[in-house]
């Protein structure tokens, strides 16, 4: 059964991804947006132009119809962040403003509302643990995981309120055709035959295709068990950060120049340039355990890493 479906964030490379397979599969899709961009043809814009969602529950459309949210957008993690109070400007977006959108949905009759947090709600990393599955005690480290935690806390009471169906989904770093930040600037260093410390670092990290995202938000925003669930989400195979480099350098008929470092002095490296938790991040493991969704909703990622990497270096090649 086809439904109406609100989308927050559906001009990023998550949103598009996220639209077209909802349009594909006959939803109606009306985005959530602060000013007029390129959402993909078929999406309806809905304008709410004050920032953190302020004014979304004064300026919702007396039309407006919806049976689910899927909730991308977000105040992301960045590196440096220049906010005064990063802490209070995560919360404002991440946690009131994502509370706003589920108050102006809920009287717009939306009956579910899946929220995209991260797996940094949980923590950076699952070294010397198993992957992290959906029963660990969260330590989040940083502003942007601290607010996705008290998100999924405030929107699970609101939903207890109001009969609102929470899902949460919590994948880890997301990649795919369109994709910016550091996948992105991992790949122009590959292609451009930039040396690369990368040899000898075996931690393995999971990630998800964008496409393989979109199919399980899909799931979670259509299938009666996935009610008051929480998800992670990954692709299902586990890379290391060597191998990522190698299989990347390979797709991009490139050289790949990585040097075998010892990761100790990669980390000794980082302590005295300040960059610790950069590099903290490259050596540590952050595998997701992400069978739950499986065994609750029968999902499986239709793409694999292979095919999701193929496609990202096709665009790649394309654009740069």
């Amino acid at each position: 059964m086809t439904q109406r479906i609100l989308l927050t964030g559906a001009t990023g490379f998550v949103g598009h991804a996220v639209s077209r397979r909802l349009l594909e599969r006959g939803d109606q899709v009306t985005a959530l947006v602060r000013r007029p961009q390129e959402v993909v043809p078929g999406v309806t814009e809905w304008l709410a132009s004050a920032g953190d969602f302020a004014d979304v529950e004064q300026c919702s459309p007396s039309t407006l119809a919806c049976d689910v949210v899927i909730h991308l957008a977000a105040r992301v993690h960045v590196m440096q962040d220049r906010a005064h109070d990063a802490l209070a400007a995560s919360r404002e977006t991440n946690v009131e403003g994502t509370l706003r959108v589920a108050r102006a949905a809920r009287r717009a009759g939306a009956r579910r509302f899946v929220f995209v947090s991260s797996i940094k709600a949980v923590g950076e990393s699952s070294q010397g643990r198993e992957p992290l599955s959906e029963l660990v005690p969260p330590r989040p480290e940083d502003p942007y995981g601290i607010s996705k935690l008290e998100a999924e806390r405030a929107l699970t009471a609101f939903g207890r309120r109001s009969g609102l169906e929470v899902v949460i989904v919590r994948p880890p770093l997301v990649y795919g055709p369109a994709v910016r930040a550091n996948f992105l600037q991992l790949m122009n260093a590959i292609a451009r035959g930039v040396p690369l410390p990368l040899g000898r670092i075996e931690a393995r990290r999971s990630m998800i295709f964008v496409n393989n995202l979109a199919d399980a938000l899909l799931h979670c925003a259509t299938e009666r068990r996935a009610a008051g669930e929480l998800f992670h989400v990954s692709d299902g195979h586990d890379l290391t950060v060597s191998e990522l480099a190698r299989m990347l350098a390979w797709q991009l008929q490139a050289s790949g120049r990585f040097l075998s470092v010892p990761p100790g002095l990669l980390r000794l490296a980082g302590r005295l340039t300040g960059r610790s938790a950069q590099v903290g991040r490259l050596l540590d493991e952050l595998r997701v355990d992400s069978r739950h969704i499986g065994d609750a909703l029968g999902w499986r990622p239709p793409f694999t890493v292979e095919q999701g990497m193929l496609e990202t270096v096709s665009w790649y090649r394309a654009t740069h």
